[in-house]
């Protein structure tokens, strides 16, 4: 399992083939979705509200729920990306825009390779609008709850087509974290994005940012960073082992919950050094929630984890 997140009181898991699974009970007992129209691997997952929810994977799937993940539709593949990409770029060659050609460059490697590209995380801005980045600079919105998507690439400074690993937003405040330090930030709710000093060159794998705007960014060999001003400076978060973080999860009190592959859980809060969470240690993690009592579910390699919060 991949992924995990919070539909209302309602736990959904996504992993490979296409696996998507349910919890009633914060985590204690799983059941499938009564129907999932696809079969390749399901990489991110997030909720407007306790109903509708989006899910993304390999190939470039988006896939769509309205009933708290009992049943999802397909919106869109690699394929209809890739032409909606191409759409987007011969309009504003048309327009007479300069940087069209880039752009017709970049979709025709798209239509050619064919939905051989994954979606690798999303993010949920409102009961209607949702972005989702992915491989090669794979970036597209939508506006009407993931029923019809959009083309963005054109917004990115990524000249080298940079994975794109993660998203997060902040108000107006929009960050993707990616490949070898890649970090672009809007400040413009998604419409326009700038190039961010990265304070290292190792890839970047998660983004949390807290309830108060502080943004932690993590990735390889443990290195993950601070900011209390949207990624105009940065400082370290001390205290990991040299394996790489692969999730990290804001609380509502403004702590971090951060894992990573070694099955290993951190929590840092308002940029404090990191602290071992006193908890088994499992195998390979890919993300984690926290329930409002502080038990803690865990999905990856090993499948799916609830472990109780130690009481005082």
């Amino acid at each position: 399992m991949l992924a995990v997140t919070q539909a209302g009181k309602r736990l959904v898991a996504v992993g490979e083939r296409g696996v998507a699974i349910l919890s009633d009970d914060a985590g204690r007992s799983w059941r499938q979705a009564k129907s999932v129209p696809v079969s390749t691997t399901l990489t991110a997952v997030g909720f407007s509200d306790s109903q509708n929810g989006i899910a993304v994977g390999h190939g470039g799937v988006i896939l769509v729920t309205r009933n708290r993940g009992e049943s999802w539709q397909l919106a869109a593949d690699g394929r209809k990306l890739a032409s909606l990409a191409q759409s987007a770029a011969q309009s504003r060659q048309m327009a007479g825009d300069r940087a069209a050609a880039a752009l017709l460059k970049e979709s025709a490697l798209l239509m050619q390779d064919g939905p051989d590209k994954p979606l690798l995380d999303l993010v949920i801005l409102g009961p209607q609008r949702a972005a989702v980045v992915g491989a090669y600079n794979l970036f597209f919105e939508t506006t009407d709850g993931g029923v019809t998507w959009t083309s963005a690439l054109d917004r990115l400074d990524n000249p080298k087509s940079q994975h794109l690993y993660a998203i997060r937003a902040h108000g107006p405040v929009w960050m993707i974290a990616g490949e070898q330090g890649l970090l672009l930030r809007s400040t413009d709710a998604g419409r326009s994005f700038q190039v961010l000093t990265s304070p290292y060159e190792g890839s970047w794998f998660t983004l949390a940012v807290t309830p108060e705007g502080g943004w932690v960014v993590a990735g390889l060999r443990g290195n993950a960073y601070f900011s209390q001003d949207a990624g105009s400076s940065w400082h370290k978060l001390a205290g990991a082992p040299p394996v790489s973080f692969v999730s990290a999860l804001a609380l509502p009190d403004g702590s971090v919950v951060l894992a990573n592959q070694a099955g290993e859980l951190f929590t840092a809060r308002n940029g404090s050094s990191l602290q071992a969470m006193d908890l088994p240690t499992l195998s390979p993690l890919s993300q984690v929630a926290v329930m409002a009592g502080g038990d803690v579910v865990t999905v990856g390699m090993g499948g799916t984890s609830r472990l109780e919060a130690k009481k005082p």
